[in-house]
C-alpha cells in the first residue's frame, strides 16, 4: 500500500470503563472505531494482546498465544455457541491444551512459577497431568471457553474495523517470559539446563541510558533446535497474529541479528556477550508463508550496520520517533529531516513521556528552538483545522507532513495530556500500563478537526 495513514496508538486496557476498571473489547471499543472513522484515521496501534502477569506488563505474558481474558466484556457468554465451541475444542489451536492446562496448574498453586510446582507436573509426567486434568476437568474447560469467545469477539471487531477502512496493528515481544506456557510446554526450544532453569537470560549492554545495561531476565531461544524444523514455533507464532491483526510490531527486531545473552547468575547485564541469530533464515520461512510479510522492524537505539541490512533485504520498515529527533546532532534518523517513506513515524511510544510531558521538561531555550523549527511549516494547518497552536499540535501536525508512509500518536497526545498519563516508565516497577482516558476528554469537534489536518496532510481515509 502506498497511500499515506496516519494512526492512533491506544491499548484497549485504556479504553474508558466503569468504575475505574481496565478497558475491554464491548462497546466502548466499538465506539472508539466509530471516533477513528469520523477522525479519517486508518490505523488502530496496540501493545500486546496476551495475558499479563500481575504486573501489567504486556511484555511478559504467560502465553505468546493466548488472548488475554481481561479485555473479555462483562456479558461474554451472550457470545457463546455451544455448536461452534463443540467444533473449536475438535479442532483446538495448537496451544490451547498446554495453555488451560498450565493456567489451571497454575491457579491451583496460587499463581506460582511452574519451576516450582511438584516435580511430576513441572517435568509434564503423562500420568501426572492426564490424573490432574480429570480433577480438573471444569476449569481446564472454562479457559478453552474464554479463549474460544474471545477469538470470536476479536475476529468480529477486525472485521468491523476493516469495514471502516480501519488496520489493526499489533505488537509481538521478540521474547517471552520464562514464567509462561510456552517454556513450561516446549523446554527443549529454550536455553535451560538440566533443571529446567535458564542458563543465559536476555537484556541490553550498558549504554548512555544505563550505566549496567537492562536485564530483562527472558530465556535465550535455543536457535539450534528452532533451525531442525524450520522454526515452527515462530511459524505459529507469527501465522496466528497476522490472522489477528493487518500488520504487526516486532519488538527489538535488533535480536534478529544478534541478542545480548547473560549468565543467568548475573545480577546486571554488564557482563554479557552478543550471540548472532539466525534471523535471515528465521524471515525466510516466515515469507515463504507469507510472501509480503506485513511486519513492522522496531529498530530503537543503537542499531548495526547487519540489522539495516536484516531489515532492508525483507523491506520491512523501520521506526522513528520525533521526541528523539531535536537533539541537534547531524544524521539523526529521528530527525524531522530525516523521516523515510518506507518507515512508521511517531511523536512518542508507551515508553516514552507523553509528547507534552516530554516538552514541558525541556529548558525554556530548548523548547524555543523547536518551536521555531515546526510552527513556520504548520501553523496554517493547524488554523486551518481550528487546532490550537500549543504543544504538543506541532509535533503532531509535523510528524504528519513527513514522508513516512505511517504516522502514529498516542491517544495522549491527540488530548494534550501531560505526564500524569504516560504509559510506562522503562525501569520502573509500579503504577506502569494503568493509563486509561475517558471521553469527557475528547473534546466533540476533535474528529473533525483531526480530519481537517489529515485531509491537509493527504492521510484521511473516506468517510
Amino acid at each position: 500500500m502506498n497511500k499515506k495513514q496516519a494512526g492512533v496508538l491506544l491499548h484497549p486496557t485504556s479504553l474508558p470503563n466503569t468504575e475505574g476498571r481496565p478497558g475491554q473489547l464491548n462497546d466502548q471499543a466499538w465506539r472508539f472505531l466509530d471516533w477513528m472513522a469520523q477522525a479519517g484515521l486508518s490505523i488502530w496501534q496496540m501493545l500486546p494482546l496476551t495475558q499479563t502477569h500481575d504486573d501489567l506488563s504486556p511484555y511478559q505474558a504467560v502465553s505468546a498465544f493466548a488472548l488475554n481474558p481481561a479485555l473479555l466484556p462483562d456479558d461474554w457468554l451472550r457470545w457463546m455457541d455451544e455448536e461452534a465451541f463443540i467444533h473449536y475444542l475438535n479442532h483446538p489451536p495448537h496451544w490451547l491444551e498446554d495453555y488451560a492446562m498450565f493456567m489451571t496448574i497454575r491457579l491451583q498453586h496460587n499463581k506460582m512459577a511452574w519451576r516450582e510446582w511438584p516435580h511430576a507436573l513441572k517435568i509434564r509426567d503423562l500420568s501426572a497431568l492426564q490424573a490432574f486434568s480429570n480433577k480438573h476437568a471444569s476449569e481446564l474447560l472454562e479457559f478453552k471457553k474464554q479463549q474460544f469467545v474471545m477469538s470470536l469477539i476479536w475476529q468480529k471487531f477486525k472485521a468491523d474495523a476493516n469495514q471502516k477502512g480501519i488496520e489493526l496493528f499489533g505488537d509481538m515481544p521478540i521474547f517471552v517470559a520464562y514464567d509462561s506456557a510456552d517454556v513450561w510446554a516446549n523446554p527443549g526450544q529454550f536455553k535451560l539446563d538440566a533443571n529446567l532453569n535458564p542458563t543465559v537470560v536476555t537484556g541490553v549492554p550498558p549504554d548512555y541510558f544505563s550505566e549496567t545495561g537492562q536485564r530483562w531476565g527472558n530465556p535465550h531461544y535455543n536457535w539450534d533446535v528452532m533451525l531442525q524444523d524450520n522454526f515452527a514455533w515462530w511459524r505459529q507464532r507469527v501465522s496466528q497474529a497476522l490472522e489477528q491483526f493487518d500488520l504487526v510490531r516486532i519488538d527489538h527486531f535488533r535480536g534478529f541479528e544478534a541478542a545480548w545473552e547473560i549468565a543467568a547468575h548475573e545480577e546486571t547485564a554488564i557482563n554479557g556477550q552478543w550471540v548472532a541469530t539466525p534471523g535471515e533464515a528465521l524471515l525466510a520461512a516466515l515469507q515463504a508463508e507469507c510472501p509480503l510479510l506485513p511486519l513492522v522492524a522496531e529498530d530503537l537505539g543503537i542499531i548495526t550496520p547487519g540489522v539495516v541490512a536484516l531489515k532492508n533485504q525483507y523491506q520491512l520498515p523501520g521506526m522513528s520517533v520525533l521526541q528523539f529527533g531535536f537533539n541537534g546532532l547531524p544524521d539523526n534518523p529521528h530527525s524531522l529531516h530525516e523521516q523515510v517513506e518506507n518507515s512508521v513515524t511517531y511523536t512518542g511510544t508507551h515508553d516514552n513521556d507523553t509528547s507534552l510531558g516530554w516538552f514541558n521538561s525541556l529548558d525554556e531555550s530548548a523548547q524555543s528552538w523547536i518551536v521555531q523549527q515546526l510552527m513556520p511549516n504548520v501553523a496554517h494547518q493547524l488554523e486551518q483545522a481550528g487546532l490550537p497552536s500549543l504543544m504538543p499540535w506541532p509535533l503532531v501536525a509535523a510528524a504528519l507532513n513527513t514522508v513516512a508512509q505511517r504516522v502514529i500518536v498516542p491517544m495522549q497526545d491527540f488530548l494534550m495530556l501531560n505526564s500524569e498519563h504516560r504509559m510506562n516508565v522503562p525501569g520502573v516497577a509500579g503504577g506502569n500500563w494503568r493509563w486509561q482516558f475517558d471521553w469527557t476528554q475528547v473534546p466533540d469537534a476533535l474528529a473533525q478537526q483531526l480530519r481537517s489536518l489529515l485531509t491537509q496532510t493527504q492521510r484521511v481515509i473516506a468517510p
